[in-house]
Formats: C-alpha cells, sequence, structure tokens
C-alpha cells in the first residue's frame, strides 16, 4: 500500500490530467469526467471520497472550544476524513462556525452549519490546482458569507466573504504548492480568526500549530511550511 494522501483503492500514487476523461467510480459505478485518477486507473468521485462526512453535525453541536484549530484537529481525526481531498473543503468553514459560536458569536448554529456542508460540499476536489482558488480558503469566505447573510445582492456581507476568501487564497498561494489539504486548511482557518476579531469583533482562540501529518503526505514541502514540526520546535 502507498502513503495515506495516495489511491483509497489500492495505494498507488494519484496522477492528475490536463483534460477530464470519463471515469467510473470504483466504490458506486457513477460515471463522471474528472482530471484524477490514480496510476492503477481507479478513480473515487468526491461524493464517496467524503463518504461519512455528516457525522460532524453531532461533533460540531457538542463541541465547547473556542479555538477553530483544536475543532479542526478533532474532526480531521474521523475515519471520513483522508489526508487529502474536499472533505477539508466543509470541514474549515465547520471549525470556524463551531468555534465562532462558542466565543460568542450570535448564530443560528443548526442552519448555518448545514449550509456551510451544502455549499461546501460543491467546492470539488482538486479546486486548489485547477480553479487557482483553493476550498479551503473558499470554505473560509463560505464561513463569513453564511454567517452575514451575503448574497449576490448584498453590500458589506458581500464584500467580506470575499475579503476573506481573498485573505486566505494569499496566504496559501505565499507558501505555494503542492497542495496540502492540512497545510491549507491551517492558514485559511488563521487568516479568518484574525479577519473576524477585525471586522466581527469576536475574539476565537487559536493555539500554535504543530502538523503531525507529514509521514502521512509524500509531498510534504517540510520546511516550507509554517506548521512543519521542525519549523515550530
Amino acid at each position: 500500500m502507498g502513503m495515506a494522501d495516495e489511491c483509497l483503492i489500492c495505494g498507488a500514487p494519484l496522477e492528475y490530467l490536463n483534460s477530464p476523461e470519463e471515469m467510473v467510480c470504483s466504490f458506486c459505478g457513477k460515471m463522471e469526467p474528472s482530471r484524477a485518477r490514480c496510476k492503477a486507473g481507479h478513480y473515487v468521485c468526491d461524493q464517496c471520497h467524503t463518504a461519512g462526512m455528516d457525522s460532524i453535525v453531532s461533533v460540531c453541536r457538542e463541541e465547547t472550544s473556542k479555538d477553530p484549530i483544536k475543532v479542526l484537529n478533532r474532526l480531521m481525526s474521523m475515519p471520513f476524513c483522508h489526508m487529502h481531498g474536499p472533505e477539508h473543503h466543509v470541514l474549515v468553514g465547520a471549525s470556524l462556525l463551531t468555534a465562532y459560536r462558542n466565543a460568542g458569536g450570535k448564530v443560528d448554529f443548526d442552519r448555518c452549519l448545514a449550509e456551510i456542508i451544502a455549499r461546501g460540499r460543491n467546492v470539488p476536489g482538486g479546486a486548489c490546482g485547477f480553479w487557482g482558488a483553493c476550498g479551503a480558503a473558499v470554505s473560509s469566505g463560505i464561513f463569513i458569507s453564511v454567517i452575514s447573510g451575503s448574497n449576490p445582492l448584498a453590500g458589506k456581507p458581500f464584500a467580506l466573504s470575499n475579503l476573506m476568501t481573498s485573505r486566505s487564497l494569499n496566504s496559501i498561494g505565499t507558501v505555494g504548492g503542492p497542495r496540502c489539504c492540512k497545510r491549507d486548511s491551517y492558514l485559511a482557518i488563521t487568516e479568518a480568526v484574525g479577519f473576524v476579531r477585525e471586522n466581527l469583533g469576536v475574539s476565537m482562540e487559536l493555539e500554535d500549530i504543530v502538523c503531525g501529518y507529514s509521514p502521512k503526505n509524500a509531498q510534504c514541502i517540510r520546511d516550507r511550511c509554517p506548521f512543519h514540526g521542525e519549523n515550530t520546535a
């Protein structure tokens, strides 16, 4: 078997295509166009890749931490979450919403969480490389959009949600690639904590971040990552 970030079927390394091809999901049999598969030919659709993610609802409801990194780490340790994948496009926003509520932010929590999950599911895997917009950053913008009631005709909420995404993208782009869903999620949340304090007046907590996922990531950038253990000792 390969490392934990590779094929969920056989462990072979993944490969990305310049143009989409019709592929059949090795789990559910659904056929759809995709740019990603493993070198043995296996393909896993985003729906199957995130199977079990709805279990975060009960966890987030019960979580008491004001620190979205602690919430995120708890969610990423759950069985449905892989080293990389579109689940992170939901987990960033869900972690921020949970910590925001616990820090005194006034929200209709269940409605907002359901909306973050629904919107985050629509951000496909590979958006970081193919769209130029990492799903972790988009998730931080989704969080702001949901709690502020933004829509395409909104004024300040429209501005805030786009500014949030742009700040997260700037941080992620500055560190550079290749992708790491853990690193990019940490960067997006770090930016969001400061953004929320500055613009919404709610002070979430933020622990020092030391990533323990390097052994599971074949593309870990190590010394270039601000959360790599050797850089945080």
